[in-house]
């Protein structure tokens, strides 16, 4: 027994599989995508008794083998396939002791495909508290199986598990009943047609839509024949089938499973009246809303702060320690701002997936989901949107990973195309400072005009993410079944282990996903900012030391218009010249061009772009203001942040996809370039169409 052996935990949404998963491999998990789709893959390593290592997968949360989505269809590809390397020794089905009698359909059926399975019963310190009694060697005899009795919150029963796991082969693998009675002329012939293989795997191929790889692919080939009944006659076998598993349930579960409705205490009814309101769930809703992006600002900022200054710092460092030279820039400069662009985020990423992990853990999540898709329908949207779409208050990147739990691709795909249109947190520098110099100061009802212009461009990117999603509904021609189930499970104290886990692997994902693009991309544009053609860059210190030899200036002085002018003349300078042209309309110079070009790293860079260019120090905000106040338009005269060009810019910054991690975190949940691509396009377009007609109907 000294070979690793692979282990499916199976079982419904909400059984707690994923607290068994955690209890089982601890930190010794991973989190993937199954190969061409977008299904998560958790799987891990967890050692048993007798020197035993099994690897354990965590399949997507199903109700039956009967497939009705992406996720469910993974299951059963999987165990329908001995050919596949995670093709199961022994299958796991984890069940909620209160829904013990749906949690059983899921069982009988993985039991007719003969594969050992072992029972785990989740939950039972809520046995007394519900009033549950079980007779589990009544059950384990009925079943044909063996059973775990665990806790996951108290950890009780998990080394009875993992000792199951070890001693698998001593399983029964017999059916628990005979579903083939409920047609037998039919499941005969299947049988004499086929005498090598298990009827069920036969019927499960007749009836399910599954891709099965290379495996048996001529018996596969050969059902087809014995596709002859309509789909309404197989689905009313299939019906018949389900209802002969519930009755031998029943009958199991009448002698097996007692449950004293008296001693059981449910508050469970009158909170979901207050949270599901029609009016007071929305009230409730908005008001944790509120608690927790406070949170999210208030907390991360310190965190964030240190990590700038120190990434700063160690820059720094690196230039006065290491000789002066490319190696060094490209250290200092490229790798080590590229990396701290990866890592500022990780403070809001952990704290918005603590409270998401908190609210799904308690089980308020779903009460969310309910309440928000009547209203998200409407759209073509889920109402499980509602999350990414308001976490993207904070930042797209987590958003869009938060988009994961919406079961229907087409939703899926638009809440994710749409998303990046909330105002994130990283447009606020663009839009305070381009605010300070073009919205006059003043008051109306108690409320500035400058406040009521930032919480404006508030809701215009919340209205643009919901009418574009409008359109995408009616535009794109994706068939994807979208029937709105959800399960109100019971509310539960979080486990602070799987909250400290989904933190985790959320945040690695991250970081070790969409860091990498994030990071060549830096680099890249540290080249373009460092390097240039021709003698206007080469010999920039000259040329400047005799344009303000009369001027008296300090030593920092002169080196910020040696850096002004290099940055002119470097390649990201050029482009922004070679763009000055396509700007122009939007009241626009080539210095904000170059701060355009920049800011797509990261839209808050624009501040410091314009900072660099107008030779100033990044950190004097005031001093920056004066200058970019004082700069003239070359073309038209007058101020060139006036009214017109920084409404145009603030809608530009509103549309525009200029932030490059969430056009990778795009590519890394659709598994493609074509998404975030078109979105790169569409949004630019559309936002610099909206720029030129602000320009030039204000100016």
């Amino acid at each position: 027994m000294s070979k690793q052996i692979n282990v499916a935990l199976i079982g419904n949404p909400n059984t707690g599989k994923t607290s068994v998963f955690n209890a089982l491999t601890g930190l010794n998990q991973k989190v993937g995508n199954y190969p061409g789709i977008t299904v998560e893959k958790k799987e891990g390593i967890c050692k048993l008794p007798r020197g035993v290592k099994a690897h354990i997968i965590d399949l997507p949360g199903t109700y039956s083998l009967n497939a009705s989505s992406l996720d469910e269809n993974v299951v059963i590809e999987l165990l329908l396939n001995k050919n596949d390397k995670d093709y199961p020794d022994v299958a796991v089905v984890v069940s909620d002791v209160e829904n013990l009698k749906r949690n059983l359909l899921l069982f009988t059926q993985i039991k007719d495909l003969e594969i050992p399975t072992i029972l785990a019963i989740n939950m039972s310190d809520r046995m007394a508290y519900k009033g549950i009694s079980l007779d589990i060697a009544y059950l384990e005899e009925e079943l044909k199986t063996k059973i775990a009795l665990i806790s996951t919150r108290k950890n009780t029963g998990i080394d009875e598990l993992k000792e199951l796991i070890t001693n698998y082969k001593d399983l029964s693998v017999k059916p628990c009943l005979q579903a083939s009675e409920i047609e037998p002329t039919y499941f005969n012939d299947l049988r004499k047609a086929f005498p090598n293989q298990l009827l069920y795997k036969l019927w499960l191929v007749i009836t399910q839509d599954v891709n099965f790889g290379k495996t048996d692919r001529q018996t596969f080939e050969a059902v087809e024949d014995f596709k002859t009944k309509s789909k309404a006659d197989l689905k009313r076998l299939q019906q018949k089938e389900t209802i002969k598993r519930y009755q031998f349930i029943n009958e199991t579960l009448k002698a097996g499973q007692t449950i004293d409705l008296k001693s059981a205490k449910d508050l469970r009814i009158k909170l979901d009246r207050i949270l599901t309101h029609k009016v007071w769930g929305y009230v409730i809703f908005a008001f944790i809303l509120l608690l927790i992006f406070q949170a999210i600002y208030d907390w991360s900022s310190v965190p964030m702060d240190f990590i700038d200054s120190s990434f700063a710092s160690l820059s720094e460092w690196v230039k006065d320690t290491l000789p002066e030279g490319a190696f060094t820039n490209l250290l200092a400069e490229g790798i080590i701002s590229g990396l701290g662009g990866i890592v500022i985020f990780i403070p809001q990423i952990a704290f918005l997936f603590l409270f998401i992990s908190i609210l799904e853990e308690s089980g308020y999540m779903s009460r969310v989901v309910f309440l928000m898709d009547r209203v998200m329908r409407r759209f073509g949207l889920s109402g499980k949107s509602v999350v990414p779409l308001i976490s993207g208050t904070a930042c797209a990147i987590p958003a869009i990973m938060a988009a994961r739990n919406i079961e229907s691709w087409k939703e899926r795909l638009i809440t994710i195309l749409v998303t990046p249109f909330t105002t994130c947190s990283a447009r606020l520098p663009v839009y305070l400072i381009i605010i300070a110099l073009v919205i006059p100061e003043g008051r109306i009802l108690g409320l500035s005009y400058q406040a009521l212009t930032l919480m404006l461009l508030y809701l215009i990117g919340f209205g643009a993410a919901v009418g574009s999603a409008w359109i995408l509904n009616k535009v794109l021609k994706i068939k994807s079944k979208s029937f709105f189930v959800v399960e109100m499970p019971n509310y539960k104290m979080p486990l602070v282990k799987n909250v400290a886990l989904t933190v985790l692997e959320k945040t690695k994902a991250f970081v070790f996903g969409a860091g990498k693009i994030i990071l060549a991309i830096s680099i890249v544009l540290w080249f373009l900012a460092s390097y240039g053609p021709g003698e206007d860059f080469n010999n920039a210190e000259n040329i400047v030391s005799e344009q303000v030899a009369s001027e008296n200036l300090t030593e920092d002085e002169l080196h910020q218009r040696i850096e002004s002018h290099k940055l002119e003349h470097s390649f990201i300078g050029i482009a922004g010249h070679a763009i000055e042209p396509a700007i122009r309309p939007l009241g626009y110079d080539w210095k904000i061009g170059i701060a355009i070009v920049s800011s797509f790293a990261a839209r808050e860079v624009f501040v410091g772009t314009l900072a660099t260019i107008y030779s100033v120090g990044s950190d004097e905000e005031e001093t920056i203001k004066n200058r970019m106040a004082g700069e003239v338009n070359p073309i038209l005269g007058g101020p060139l942040f006036n009214f017109a060009s920084g409404i145009s810019l603030l809608l530009f910054y509103a549309f525009a996809m200029q932030c490059m991690s969430t056009l990778a975190i795009v590519k890394r949940e659709t598994n493609t370039w074509k998404w975030p691509i078109l979105q790169l396009v569409i949004m630019s377009t559309f936002a610099y169409i909206v720029a030129l007609v602000a320009f030039q109907v204000l100016k």
